[in-house]
């Protein structure tokens, strides 16, 4: 098993579960039902630990991110909230966030599967995962004014997903705006809504199909789309050409088409 990432395992407070299976699909489950997966800050610090090993695990294919029990993410807890208040500003400030897989810059392709309430800081998810499904009973909402808190972030990825006019009402309205999984489909929010029972298989069915690509060719392609929202248009083709030119080196370059000439499932460099 490649080190870092074990088959079954559970945070130090048995807050995060995590689990690998054999077509390198890790599966994240935030942990926490009775709080609503509430996250703490060891719990944010833990995610970011879980991403850069994933991000460093030849072994890791694709990433699920779901809540367990009723909640997907209620957002921060309370009393991380309370004991961030106490601490000096630029204390505050040298912490920066790495609780996802954009905050810790790896390409590993993320699906984040929406079941019931996303509040909040769990919006952070949806804003920075590859694909974004939801079940039924998700429901999308943005409750930091109603707490005394600025929603300086999550907002900001969420409108580069959404019309801006949406976000804005998510930010000035607080919990009384809340978007059901039908909303947000219609918004672009997500791309598939299902029925409660089929969101995990249908998360790990779109994990497999990306398993059976090219890992380098698909993170140098995420890393390309990712990267093009820190520059301007022109800037993001050069780069994405680059990322085209210098992928022309690597061996699944030449094994994809030499696979498909010779009507074979392409063996794939780590």
């Amino acid at each position: 098993m490649t080190e870092g990432v074990t088959r079954d395992w559970f945070d130090r407070d048995g807050t995060i579960a995590v689990r690998l299976d054999d077509t390198g699909i890790l599966t994240i489950r935030l942990n926490r039902p009775e709080r609503l997966n509430a996250l703490t800050r060891p719990m944010l610090n833990e995610l970011g630990d879980i991403f850069e090993k994933a991000g460093a695990s030849p072994a890791v294919r694709a990433i699920i991110l779901t809540g367990e029990g009723r909640a997907f993410c209620s957002g921060a807890d309370a009393q991380s909230l309370a004991d961030s208040a106490k601490q000096d500003v630029e204390q505050r400030l040298a912490e920066r966030p790495r609780f996802t897989p954009r905050m810790v810059n790896i390409w590993k392709p993320s699906i984040c599967a929406v079941n019931g309430i996303c509040a909040g800081a769990g919006l952070h998810f949806v804003a920075d995962f590859d694909i974004i499904i939801a079940g039924e009973s998700a429901s999308f909402t943005d409750t930091h004014v109603n707490v005394g808190q600025v929603t300086g972030m999550e907002p900001v990825g969420l409108a580069r997903r959404m019309p801006l006019g949406a976000v804005l009402r998510l930010v000035t309205l607080g919990k009384a705006e809340r978007l059901s999984a039908a909303k947000a489909l219609e918004l672009h929010l997500v791309s598939e809504v299902l029925p409660d029972s089929e969101l995990l298989p249908r998360a790990h069915a779109l994990a497999t199909i990306i398993a059976g690509v090219s890992p380098a060719a698909v993170q140098r392609s995420l890393e390309a789309v990712w990267e093009s929202f820190e520059r301007p248009l022109s800037e993001g083709y050069d780069l994405g050409y680059e990322m085209v030119m210098r992928h022309r080196d690597h061996p699944d370059a030449a094994e994809g088409p030499a696979a498909f000439l010779e009507k074979r499932t392409p063996n794939w460099t780590a």
